[in-house]
């Protein structure tokens, strides 16, 4: 069953991560430790549109993942209560696939589902969209750190 939205206030008493690398502005939906929604609002004000890239901002790949991978640490801390006040670290990620650009103005929505944890572990399964259209999607795979 999910769990009321999360505001941003909320979600910085789980992560670590800070402007400008806090990537997670909104939690749309929490099913227990099983599934999440996040969204990010990307604005022109971002920082990296200034070299990514001039005259066409686009926003990096990389910080697309990062953006599923913050959502999916805030899923995890939901699995695993004893794990909040540490830290969870981004471990890998595979079958990676970009399938649109994602400009300002957009509003990315990141949907990560767990396909396996464990009491310091966790691989899930991620995907952003943007309107509807699948913008990029990963497993990805995290771990408490001590």
């Amino acid at each position: 069953m999910s769990e009321p939205a999360l505001d941003i206030l909320e979600i910085v008493k789980l992560i670590p991560h800070r402007y400008p690398f806090l990537l997670v502005d909104r939690i749309l939906e929490i099913d227990r430790g099983e599934r999440v929604v996040g969204l990010k609002n990307v604005s022109m004000n971002e920082a990296f549109f200034q070299g990514h890239f001039p005259g066409k901002p686009v926003m990096p790949g990389v910080l697309v993942i990062e953006a599923m991978a913050q959502t999916g640490g805030i899923l995890a801390y939901n699995a695993v209560p004893q794990a909040v006040g540490k830290l969870i670290y981004f471990m890998g990620m595979d079958k990676v696939k970009f399938r649109r650009p994602v400009v300002p103005g957009d509003q990315l929505i990141m949907e990560i589902t767990m396909l396996h944890k464990s009491s310091r572990a966790w691989r899930m399964q991620g995907k952003a969209t943007v309107e509807g259209q699948l913008a990029a999607q990963a497993e990805l795979t995290a771990a408490i750190g001590d």
